[in-house]
Order: structure tokens, then C-alpha cells, then sequence
């Protein structure tokens, strides 16, 4: 014992004399060093946390994903752009001297409303519906300034709108009719909440809108607003 403690206090003199060389001190890494990409994960999650649109671009599917739904969204639009002039801009000689414009919203609803056989309401009310919900469903894929519930409603009652006049200025044995127009409108406004919306999301980024300066959360530390 006192051989070890006599090596240790002359190995202690020649240090401070400078005989030895002073031993490698290892200092001990800062905080969130010695796991890098914990660290950044947790950065990452503080960003998001701090900013919810960045949550929201996480959201998006990968690139490949998009192109494919995008290509996928082109050519459902094109099939359905067909189906639509077969539907509405084919002529019908046999219904020419039954049809009648209407200008009037909700006087072809509450004919509809009144025939006699439940499946001819049906045929009327839900087929009008069901035309528009692919609006909702494509518009916010196709085209990114379409997205939100008032656009694509806007945007669809305008497509009908010029398709109505077609009809009832161009088209024999078809009638203009607003309410056509507000049924169309209503599917797409359907299709949108059920799944436009989402692949919508899914395919663009967030829109940035003015309430969104309320609904971030403060960064941790940052002075708050007087």
C-alpha cells in the first residue's frame, strides 16, 4: 500500500513538473451529441408540434404514390368527361315536347318529389346527386386550387351550369334546369367530405390559410406576443 501511494504521489510531481506529459482528459459530449439521430427526431417532433401544417405536408403520400394517383385521377376524368356528354348533351327527339326550362330552384325538386312511383323520384333525385359526386372526388386531385368545400361546390355548379346551357340552347329534346344545377352541386359536395377531401390532403400540400398565425403553437422560449 504505501509502494502504490509513493508511485502515485512522485507519477502526481512529475506531472507538474513537466516531465510527463499531462493525461488526455476525455470531456463528456453536450446534451443530444451522443445520439444524433435521436436528437434530430426529437427536433423533428418539437417542428411539428410548433408548426401543424408541417404535420399535415408529413402526411402526403411519397412521390411515386402521387404520380400514380394523379395518372389514376386523369383517367378517371377523361372516362367520366365521356359519360358526362353522353348523358347530358345527347339528343331526344321522343322528350322534346315533354321537357321545359326551369329558372325557378325547387320546382323540379318538388316534381320529382310528387310522382306517383318512389323509384322514379329515386331515378331523378339520386341520379343528379350521384353525377356530381365525382366532381368532389376529382377536382381536388386534379386540380389543387379546387381544394375545400366551397370551391369545389363552385367550381362544379359553374361545369353544370355551362353544360345546361348547352342543353337547352344547343341540344334538342334537353332543357335547361337549375335545379340540375343544385342536385349536381350537392353530389359533389358529398363526394368531397367522403373522400375528395382526404385525397386532396394526401396528394398537396396544406393551403396556408390568414387563422392559421392563431393556431400555431409557440416555439418553446419565444417571448409571447403583448
Amino acid at each position: 500500500m504505501h509502494s502504490f501511494r509513493s508511485r502515485k504521489a512522485r507519477r502526481s510531481t512529475a506531472y507538474d513538473d513537466g516531465r510527463l506529459p499531462e493525461p488526455i482528459r476525455r470531456s463528456a459530449p453536450p446534451d443530444g451529441a451522443a445520439d444524433g439521430t435521436r436528437s434530430g427526431d426529437a427536433s423533428a417532433h418539437a417542428d411539428a408540434e410548433n408548426d401543424p401544417s408541417a404535420v399535415l405536408t408529413a402526411q402526403r403520400l411519397p412521390l411515386f404514390a402521387r404520380v400514380l394517383m394523379m395518372l389514376a385521377a386523369i383517367a378517371l376524368g377523361v372516362v367520366f368527361a365521356a359519360e358526362l356528354s353522353t348523358v347530358t348533351l345527347q339528343p331526344s327527339v321522343a322528350s322534346e315536347s315533354l321537357t321545359h326550362t326551369n329558372l325557378k330552384p325547387g320546382d323540379s325538386i318538388r316534381s320529382y318529389l310528387d310522382q306517383p312511383e318512389l323509384r322514379d323520384t329515386v331515378k331523378q333525385l339520386g341520379g343528379n346527386v350521384l353525377l356530381g359526386v365525382p366532381f368532389g372526388i376529382l377536382l381536388p386531385v386534379l386540380a389543387q386550387p379546387t381544394r375545400g368545400l366551397l370551391r369545389v361546390t363552385v367550381a362544379t355548379a359553374f361545369v353544370m351550369l355551362v353544360v345546361e346551357l348547352v342543353q337547352g340552347t344547343l341540344v334538342t329534346g334537353r332543357a335547361f334546369d337549375i335545379d340540375d344545377v343544385i342536385l349536381n352541386s350537392s353530389g359533389a359536395l358529398l363526394g368531397y367530405l367522403l373522400l375528395g377531401r382526404r385525397l386532396g390532403r394526401a396528394m398537396h400540400p396544406r393551403r396556408h390559410h390568414w387563422w392559421h398565425r392563431w393556431t400555431r403553437r409557440p416555439e418553446p422560449g419565444a417571448p409571447a406576443d403583448a
